[in-house]
């Protein structure tokens, strides 16, 4: 840990704060939660964190199996939706109670490495970063998925950079680390989480990108398909579209 992250950490846990919360949003993962919180754990060992999981209406154990854990990791929360309500809102929910300043996301299947958080969390927080910087989105550098699924996320990808010109090439990648005052501007819709770099431009933030590692599914199965997807990317981005042509900036704020 370098001098500026040991400094920031503790003075997080002077405030009784902690310097960043982990997001992660689970739906019938049962068979990964355990692993998950233990792989975070040693991720960050030494540092002021909280670990935020919220079940969005499981239909499995996943929620009984994550409040188990809670006695074993103190920085361990577990919320819970009374009812479906998809990804997004999961992950807002998390964000939304975190205490942390810095908000770092993962998919709750396991297949992003908790062992890229702190890299993710140095280049967010790194002294020559730029002032405007609110975003690292990692980007899968060695993809562990089927042919099928892969070439749907190309796809999509591609089609998305070339509407919206954000600049990033795996915007569905779920590992992220980001200014939580940052996403708490930005409008709510169901599936904004694959538009956080564009909806981050739209307000006049910088984004930068990371690789990342992925790693195959142990367990359960994927609650997306590549029809599923299809079904509301063309919806969505003209969605995002509009809210950036109907957004208007006042080029800063100054208190008089």
């Amino acid at each position: 840990m370098d001098a500026r992250v040991k400094t920031d950490s503790m003075m997080a846990a002077a405030e009784g704060r902690p310097e960043f919360s982990v997001v992660l949003p689970v739906r019938n993962e049962a068979d990964n939660v355990e692993t998950l919180v233990r792989e975070i754990v040693a991720a960050v060992s030494g540092r002021a964190y909280e670990i935020i999981f919220v079940d969005d209406a499981s239909q499995d154990d996943t929620r009984a199996r994550l409040f188990a854990l809670k006695a074993e990791v103190p920085q361990l929360r577990v919320l819970g939706h009374r009812k479906n309500a998809g990804q997004s809102r999961a992950v807002r929910t998390g964000i939304v109670a975190a205490r942390g300043n810095v908000i770092v996301t993962l998919d709750g299947d396991g297949q992003n490495d908790p062992a890229d958080i702190p890299a993710m969390l140095a280049q967010l927080n790194r002294q020559d970063a730029p002032q405007d910087l609110a975003l690292i989105q990692g980007k899968r550098a060695k993809r562990i998925d089927s042919g099928w699924k892969k070439m749907g996320s190309r796809m999509a990808n591609k089609v998305r950079g070339s509407v919206l010109k954000d600049r990033t090439s795996d915007s569905g990648c779920g590992m992220r680390a980001f200014r939580r005052d940052a996403f708490l501007q930005l409008p709510y819709f169901d599936h904004m989480h694959r538009y956080l770099p564009a909806l981050m431009m739209s307000e006049g933030l910088q984004v930068e990108e990371r690789p990342v590692g992925h790693r195959a599914r142990q367990h359960g199965r994927s609650n997306y398909t590549n029809f599923g997807r299809l079904a509301v990317a063309i919806s969505d981005m003209r969605g995002v579209m509009w809210l950036r042509k109907r957004r208007r900036s006042p080029g800063g704020v100054d208190e008089i």
